[in-house]
């Protein structure tokens, strides 16, 4: 059976590449990004491969914007959705802009509750919804340096917990992704970064930071993700609810 999903933060990285593998399942995907020519760039892409796309642009923080989704989508019904918009700032905590901070917990923890607001009445309607929030190795565990972002991600965890709870009678499961380092451009851009404040190789820091604490050494894949995604629509996923898929190479069993 296909669905019309709606995935946010869609237009490139871990958003685009788990939209393209799901559109290549027959559903129809929703882009959603703050950058419309992203969005609509990122769409095209995937109609131009005769597969079923579309394109919206969104500020996720945006209250009264993300309330009208629904209805802007038109004859659209989101049977899924996939709360995964993301940006990262790297610092110490006595040197991380207030307005910085918010902002990340704004995107990543509040937005996700907005969006599951707008979308939520038409998947109890409906009887169906799926509801899979983006989390990260650090909804489990905690780097220096990334306060905000940790603290964002481990709330996924218990607003997923929370609103599985509440929507337990209907045939709507709400789970999180918890993928260790996916090689995206957020992440180079942190491979980066790391190289330059701590005066080492970016090799060094992909296998001396990132992959250390992995037993098995490789960055998370885009394929892996979508794949996981992909079971979790499945009926055969119907009773899986309130969980944390942990994708982490053996990470957390240290």
């Amino acid at each position: 059976m296909s669905h019309t999903i709606f995935i946010t933060g869609g237009a490139s990285g871990i958003g685009f590449g788990i939209a393209e593998n799901l559109a290549k399942d027959g559903h129809h995907v929703v882009l959603a990004d703050i950058n419309e020519q992203a969005a609509t760039d990122a769409a095209k892409r995937l109609t131009d491969q005769h597969l079923k796309a579309s394109a919206i642009a969104v500020d996720v923080t945006d209250a009264e914007a993300v309330a009208a989704l629904p209805r802007n989508l038109g004859n659209l019904n989101i049977d899924i959705l996939i709360n995964n918009a993301g940006i990262q700032h790297v610092s110490r905590l006595e040197e991380f802009p207030a307005q910085k901070w918010q902002q990340l917990i704004d995107i990543m923890l509040v937005a996700p509750a907005l969006l599951t607001q707008a979308f939520l009445p038409g998947m109890r309607e409906r009887n169906f919804g799926r509801i899979i929030n983006v989390g990260s190795i650090h909804s489990l565990v905690a780097s220096p340096y990334k306060s905000a972002y940790v603290s964002a991600k481990h709330g996924l965890l218990g607003f997923a917990k929370t609103l599985a709870l509440e929507v337990a009678e209907a045939n709507i499961t709400v789970n999180t992704l918890c993928p260790a380092y996916v090689k995206t451009p957020l992440v180079e851009k942190q491979i980066a970064d790391q190289a330059k404040e701590n005066g080492i190789s970016e090799d060094e820091v992909v296998n001396e930071i990132m992959l250390k604490p992995m037993p098995k050494k490789a960055f998370i894949t885009i394929e892996e993700l979508a794949g996981t995604a992909r079971f979790l629509i499945s009926d055969a996923a119907r009773n899986i609810t309130a969980q944390t898929m942990v994708l982490d190479g053996g990470w957390t069993a240290r």
